[in-house]
């Protein structure tokens, strides 16, 4: 396919119906220059037979007879791409029609040689829309603080997430996503990236993606898993600063275990949080509130401070 700018790479398995619509997100793109690399994570007849239906001069399919995880499918994906540049896209995302033209204007200018542009996404849920991030990175901030360290109780304020991603296949090459790893794959990524010097995370200020949040979708990556989760940082703690373990331990451990039920992990991860963190006190302040607070009561009091933002906006 001659001529063309970018690959969309989307890793999908056993949900054709969102696969469909996010192919549809691409397809609608106001720019055209767009190849679709559709990577099947293991045997999935209904998926095969969805995309048979759908068939694209732009669709390509890349069914694997084994199941390898979203990390070594998206690999995969990108090994493929016959295109300069590399966008994401969860199957159960999609893109708005602009994403892709607005986030070219800042990658072909950007002076580095690896950019990755990222940018707002509107999140989806039964208790109201959110455009997130609320902010973008402060001058100098490290990546790993303002993905973990908020300065409000609410989540969304600092975000990446990998459906809004582009960058050059060239980085991918250096920095392809960890095999095998099954919680924590952006995370992984976006850390090791911002170590690769001529890397540079630049953000459109505006939506470029539908991110569908609470639709009661069963998912590895989702599952609160704190154990998993702590090894992991503890594995990437020279990856980042004290304050940014700190607040992952706050705004990521807490959570997750909490979910579990864990109570009894409360105090060794308060004390794992100043063993190997600097936390502030709004990271001590999120830790208290994600034991003491339920899910449900958290959500709910996102939805209302949305609401009186939107009334005062309005």
């Amino acid at each position: 396919m001659p001529n063309n700018l970018v690959t969309a790479v989307i890793p999908t398995r056993n949900r054709p119906e969102l696969l469909m619509r996010a192919i549809a997100s691409v397809l609608a793109q106001t720019c055209e220059d767009i190849e679709i690399v559709v990577v099947i994570d293991g045997p999935d007849t209904a998926t095969e037979a969805a995309l048979s239906a759908k068939a694209n001069e732009r669709l390509r399919v890349i069914a694997l007879a084994e199941t390898v995880g979203g990390s070594d499918a998206r690999n995969i994906g990108a090994q493929n791409a016959r295109t300069e540049w590399i966008a994401f896209l969860d199957d159960d995302d999609e893109w708005l029609p602009g994403k892709i033209e607005k986030q070219l204007a800042v990658a072909l200018h950007a002076a580095e040689p690896y950019p990755v542009i990222s940018g707002q996404l509107v999140a989806k849920s039964p208790y109201g829309d959110f455009v997130w991030p609320r902010r973008f990175p402060g001058e100098s901030e490290p990546i790993s603080e303002y993905l973990f360290n908020r300065k409000t109780f609410f989540r969304g304020e600092g975000q990446l997430q990998t459906s809004m991603l582009l960058t050059r296949k060239s980085l991918m090459e250096i920095v392809p996503f960890t095999s095998g790893l099954r919680k924590h794959q952006d995370f992984d990524w976006y850390l090791r990236v911002s170590q690769v010097p001529g890397a540079q995370f630049h953000f459109v200020p505006e939506p470029l993606v539908n991110l569908y949040l609470e639709e009661n979708r069963d998912s590895i990556t989702g599952r609160p898993d704190w154990k998993f989760s702590l090894n992991w940082l503890r594995a990437n703690r020279t990856r980042m600063t004290r304050r940014a373990y700190a607040g992952f331990v706050s705004t990521q451990l807490a959570p997750e275990a909490s979910q579990q039920g864990a109570w009894g992990a409360a105090p060794r991860l308060f004390a794992e949080m100043f063993r190997h963190g600097k936390p502030g006190y709004m990271d001590v302040s999120i830790f208290a509130a994600m034991w003491l607070m339920r899910p449900s009561l958290r959500r709910t009091l996102r939805a209302i401070r949305h609401s009186n933002t939107v009334k005062e906006a309005a």
